[in-house]
């Protein structure tokens, strides 16, 4: 049921777990341990997908390490300048075909969207900064990585320790709190389509 975040208000009775996860900014800089790390991964690995093909897979940087500028400077400016507090930086990428017969595996996307919420609800759960986005180079992001054909590139995670919003830059620090949703029944529609929604 329902109880912590003030801010946001479901509209009928949830766990309060997908209310508190949001998508912060601040975050210290300070390192995360391999451990730390792969419990986030594990949470992803127990995700639901077609036929089990568990299309995702996940390449990530820590901050401090060789791969660490190669997953950087794939992001656009504006990531950069929020996302160098980092303490890791991750790419999800989906594998198109299923494994067992090589037939297009049309959920690939959506599976692996599946295990990025598992990743975020779990990095939620442990008091982690985890953000999602798709401000980087995708076409870099395929050489620079060496994602074979096959996959597609899905989206990008920063994942840290929580820091101060003081510390942002200024005109990020005002965005530094947990976003609504527009109303259920604007999202929810038994039948067909409504003809008069866009």
């Amino acid at each position: 049921m329902t109880k912590g975040n003030q801010i946001r208000k479901a509209d009928y009775p949830i766990d309060s777990v997908f209310l508190d996860r949001w998508s912060p900014r601040a975050m210290s800089g300070e390192p995360i341990t391999e451990e730390e790390l792969f419990t986030l991964f594990e949470a992803a690995r127990w995700a639901p997908s077609s036929f089990n093909n568990q299309p995702w897979r996940i390449l990530y940087a820590r901050r401090d390490t060789p791969q660490w500028p190669v997953f950087f400077n794939l992001l656009v400016e504006f990531n950069q300048s929020w996302a160098k507090h980092a303490a890791a930086l991750v790419v999800f990428i989906s594998k198109k075909t299923f494994d067992h017969n090589g037939e297009p595996a049309l959920t690939h996307s959506f599976d692996t969207g599946a295990a990025w919420e598992n990743l975020a609800l779990q990095g939620a759960l442990k008091g982690l900064v985890i953000h999602g986005m798709q401000g980087f180079d995708y076409d870099k992001a395929k050489t620079a990585l060496k994602i074979p054909e096959g996959f597609n590139v899905e989206a990008m995670a920063v994942i840290g320790k929580p820091g101060r919003k003081e510390d942002l830059p200024e005109k990020l620090q005002e965005r530094e709190t947990p976003s609504g949703r527009r109303k259920l029944t604007e999202t929810a529609f038994e039948g067909p389509y409504p003809q008069t929604e866009k």
